[in-house]
């Protein structure tokens, strides 16, 4: 019985870090598909393969996940698969309403959820949890943001980025520099899922605790992330890489630079850190950088799913865990539950389909629309100072009072 439950624990992580896969190919790819630095499918492709490389490169967060912020001798295989099916529907949810939310922190917090209301306040490492996840999470946002919109700033007064030879390079830049960010998602969530697996291993007594991950645990954790980058995710692709901001290659290139160094920085030191986390910041430091339109409705929304993230994967996880350790029957009912929600997901997910061709299309009208996209009514306050932001837009983009943005020159770098 032992080992069977090991081996639909295992299964399960892998749908786990195959839907971490699908869920943060944004991360490296969307700016660069924005730009046009990368075809949308040759962009999956590139980060499919950095990412399994990136896995298999280091172990610290491994390490972290599997003996850091639970206590692994009072951790079952059963409450390792009822938090792994918190953080599977949380992370369905999420990518059906294309919220870049966090995958490592579903995955937590399923985790933290079903240990609580099994093994009790003394299964968690509060510590830990402290030290590791949540603060990295409040400060590497911040501290990739500021970095990218200081670097972005200096590229469009450095640079001239209105000559078609220099936006050419950036976009060779951020070939570069997207296949970084690739690869540091590799050595960070590649990593979490081999954790799990070996926290499962070590609950079974299957493995020593305190030890590293065996080969074929790598090995499957990072072809299993690959595939589920290389089948995109292009709902959330499209909310990085043109909903937040209108990304043009100076601030791409700089907005991946800045998450690259953050990324790789948490993986080296074995912080449980959301890369979904820093690449957003990342971009919103570069619009902020470039003085561009940065839609914070889209990004007040994404704060939300973030701070909701722990915690609801935790319900999530800890009614799962509750029914799972009531034996057989538990574990079935968790099963059909999760297939069940799977299924209506993706049902709903095919009405409106999201994919390479259109992953760069505007939304239809009223579709996907924010506050900040309702205009005020016309004769009102609001709508006459609507009208005079219009025209000030239009003055400081060189266009005369009435002309068409369409006749102003493309390239030029100055946003609307």
């Amino acid at each position: 019985m032992t080992l069977a439950l090991v081996v639909i624990v295992v299964i399960t992580a892998l749908v786990f870090d195959f839907t971490n896969g699908f869920h943060d190919s944004s991360n490296a790819m969307a700016t660069s598909v924005a730009t046009g630095a990368f075809k949308p499918r040759t962009a999956v492709a590139v980060a499919a393969v950095l990412n399994v490389v990136g896995a298999c490169l280091s172990t610290e967060v491994a390490k972290t996940i599997s003996s850091g912020i639970v206590n692994d001798s009072l951790v079952t295989p059963t409450m390792v698969f009822a938090g792994l099916a918190g953080a599977i529907i949380w992370n369905l949810v999420t990518w059906l309403l294309g919220l870049p939310s966090s995958s490592s922190h579903a995955m937590f917090g399923g985790l933290i959820g079903a240990v609580l209301v099994t093994a009790g306040h003394n299964g968690v490492h509060w510590g830990v949890i402290i030290s590791k996840i949540v603060l990295p999470a409040l400060v590497a946002p911040f501290v990739a943001g500021v970095a990218a919109a200081v670097s972005t700033w200096c590229a469009y007064r450095i640079t001239s980025h209105s000559v078609t030879h220099a936006s050419r390079s950036f976009q060779m830049g951020q070939r570069v520099s997207a296949s970084m960010v690739a690869l540091a998602h590799g050595t960070s969530d590649g990593q979490k899922t081999m954790g799990i697996i070996t926290l499962v291993l070590v609950a079974a007594g299957m493995q020593e605790p305190g030890t590293h991950p065996h080969w074929w645990v790598i090995a499957l954790a990072g072809g299993a992330i690959g595939l589920g980058t290389y089948s995109g995710g292009w709902r959330i692709m499209r909310t990085m890489g043109s909903r937040l901001v209108k990304v043009e290659p100076p601030q791409g290139f700089c907005a991946e630079t800045a998450s690259t160094v953050a990324i790789l920085a948490s993986s080296h030191l074995g912080f449980g850190l959301s890369t979904t986390h820093v690449c957003t910041g990342s971009i919103l430091g570069s619009g902020v950088g470039r003085r561009t339109k940065v839609n914070w409705s889209i990004a007040g929304q994404m704060g939300s799913a973030w701070i909701a993230t722990l915690p609801c994967a935790a319900v999530v996880g800890a009614l799962a865990g509750w029914l799972a350790e009531r034996g057989i029957v538990g574990m079935l009912i968790v099963s059909a539950l999760l297939v069940a929600a799977a299924v209506a997901i993706l049902a709903k997910a095919n009405r409106n389909k999201v994919h390479r061709d259109n992953v760069n299309d505007t939304p239809a009208p009223g579709a996907e629309r924010t506050v900040e996209d309702v205009p005020a009514p016309a004769g009102t306050v609001a709508h006459e100072a609507e009208l005079v932001l219009d025209d000030a837009r239009e003055r400081g983009a060189g266009l005369l009072p009435g002309q068409d943005r369409g006749q102003r020159l493309t390239g030029s770098g100055v946003g609307p």
